[in-house]
């Protein structure tokens, strides 16, 4: 019942990002909205962080899953992609290098100023 308690807590969320998306203007996917909204309901504490842990470490453990219907995509569209492959791939290196370079960046001035730690 726990589990099922947990997973009610996240998919409500999630349904409010998807809500949100319907009525908000602007170009924002519903998952944003999600973790959002997420994210406030941990910090004012609305939401308690082992109201939702085994259920969440659960989904994080089983998140590669997730990516094999995209992977099998991108296999039946390779007639699609052989031209250009090359350019998707760096792209896609470039990206993920800014994005962890950034997200270091950030994360080292939040820990600077004085911020938590799950220590």
């Amino acid at each position: 019942m726990k589990y099922l308690k947990q997973m009610m807590i996240i998919l409500a969320v999630s349904l409010m990002g998807e809500i949100l998306h319907e009525i908000l203007p602007l170009p924002v996917p519903a998952s944003i909205y999600g973790i959002v909204g997420m994210f406030i309901l941990l910090y004012t504490g609305l939401v308690k962080v082992d109201q939702i842990k085994e259920t969440s470490s659960f989904l994080i453990e089983i998140m590669p899953v997730m990516f094999i219907p995209a992977a099998v995509g991108l296999i039946s569209s390779w007639d699609m992609l052989k031209n250009s492959w090359l350019s998707y791939l760096t792209v896609t290196l470039v990206s993920t290098v800014i994005v962890m370079a950034v997200s270091g960046l950030i994360t080292q001035l939040v820990i600077e100023k004085g911020g938590k730690t799950n220590e």
